[in-house]
């Protein structure tokens, strides 16, 4: 099986375009450590699901009280699919260091975005380590 074109944003799929588009913008609050930046991005019930637990919005945005927690990040085998007229899920790698951290980590990341006014609003997401070998 072919893995899907990456980063292709044509114009023939919008969807993933925009989704892509929403998704840095997260990512980018993580890296500038903008809590209202990411704050504008989730919705109010939110709900992210990682290898650490659960996690709502308020703490999704607190985790960048102190500053930036992500210092670069790069996503690929992105994939779009709608989940009914006003919902989409967008999956793909990332590979991303934490500013704690002198190494790079890849997780496969599902995020379920929910078509508000002219945008989205990202209302839930997963993050699942690369398995070692």
């Amino acid at each position: 099986m072919q893995a899907p074109d990456t980063m292709k944003t044509s114009p023939d799929n919008p969807l993933l375009a925009d989704l892509i588009a929403h998704e840095k913008r997260v990512w980018n609050a993580l890296v500038s450590g903008d809590p209202a930046a990411d704050s504008s991005l989730l919705s109010d019930d939110f709900l992210g699901v990682y290898p650490t637990g659960f996690a709502q919005k308020s703490e999704h945005v607190a985790q960048l009280a102190s500053g930036p927690t992500v210092t670069s990040y790069d996503i690929t085998a992105c994939q779009a699919k709608p989940l009914g007229e006003r919902h989409a899920i967008l999956s793909y790698k990332a590979r991303f260091r934490r500013a704690s951290r002198t190494t790079d980590e890849t997780m496969y990341v599902s995020s379920i975005w929910e078509r508000n006014g002219d945008g989205w609003i990202n209302i839930f997401s997963q993050d699942t380590p690369e398995a070692d070998g």
